[in-house]
């Protein structure tokens, strides 16, 4: 596949220029100063670019640096990260007498690159950066740059990924609405199946606008009136995409689990967010008993499990 065109990369930098709020600056400020040269950029995502309070909760962002060796603290750092991307981390700060809560995602350019191309399999990358993310810092025009290229060409790899998966006459509410359903699917996450819907009414502009340039010029869609498309697949494509999604989900979720082990080690509170994570996006109270707290890594497992069966985890 070709790189994006310079049009997708040009509306990927209009809709990523957002005003970050003072509290969001502080946080970019104090990643900077932990990071200094190593350090490409600093992307927003999630409530908190859809208008939340960034005291509401935890920001979520995307650290992008240049490798993960010199960015890291020690070498079983940089392998864990290189092995099973991104580590994940926590910052707390306090500004003007309120605690501001971080969670922040470490990727290196060449990764990122990696799992946004065409060829990567699993969505975990390409699925989050296809979606709304705004610029908080980057280290110059070059590297802001990099980041649009790649922003674009995830959204290619997620069309094009998602497209068999759609009826033969589909519009782009078809597109996010079934790709975020499906790419959910292939991790452990408590999202309402609703959660779909809203994202996309939520960031329609967005969706809207990039959409058609990312499947301009596809070989087997032609425009079928209105907003809609018209997708000429043999059954055979959409066979084997719907088996790759099937992999995607049994792959995802193992790696669900491996990430949700690593974080126990790079993310201190690592249990204490998953449990809060949990109860706000289900509504479902979850008890950390002694127990748990004292040995989280031996006796995660049963909790994951009751937790699927009950239906909170899928």
């Amino acid at each position: 596949m070709n790189e994006p065109g310079s049009a997708l990369v040009e509306q990927c930098r209009r809709f990523s220029r957002v005003e970050p709020p003072p509290a969001l600056q502080a946080l970019s400020h104090h990643l900077q100063r932990r990071y200094g040269e190593h350090l490409t950029a600093i992307l927003y995502y999630g409530s908190c670019l859809r208008g939340g309070d960034p005291f509401d909760g935890l920001v979520d962002l995307y650290v992008v640096v240049s490798a993960y060796r010199p960015a890291s603290s020690n070498t079983a750092q940089a392998l864990a990260n290189a092995l099973l991307p991104p580590n994940v981390f926590y910052l707390e700060m306090e500004l003007d007498g309120r605690t501001l809560r971080c969670k922040y995602a470490v990727v290196s350019e060449k990764q990122l690159q990696r799992h946004v191309a065409p060829g990567c399999f699993h969505p975990y990358f390409w699925a989050r950066f296809a979606q709304p993310m705004a610029l908080l810092y980057a280290r110059d025009e070059p590297a802001a740059g990099f980041i649009h290229r790649q922003q674009a060409q995830a959204i290619r790899t997620f069309c094009r990924k998602v497209l068999p998966c759609l009826p033969a006459a589909f519009t782009v509410a078809d597109v996010w609405r079934q790709g975020l359903r499906l790419t959910y699917g292939a991790e452990l996450r408590a999202e309402r199946t609703e959660r779909a819907d809203e994202l996309f009414r939520h960031h329609e502009a967005y969706y809207r606008t990039v959409t058609p340039l990312a499947l301009a010029h596809h070989p087997q869609l032609s425009p079928a009136g209105g907003v809609c498309y018209q997708a000429d697949l043999s059954p055979r494509q959409r066979q084997w995409a719907r088996m790759a999604w099937r992999l995607r989900t049994i792959q995802g979720k193992s790696l669900s689990v491996m990430r949700l082990l690593k974080a126990f080690f790079t993310f201190e509170g690592g249990l204490d967010y998953l449990v809060w994570k949990l109860e706000r996006h289900t509504g479902v109270a979850i008890e950390i008993t002694p127990r748990l707290r004292r040995w989280p890594l031996i006796f995660i497992w049963g909790l994951m499990w009751r937790l699927y069966r009950q239906g909170v985890i899928r």
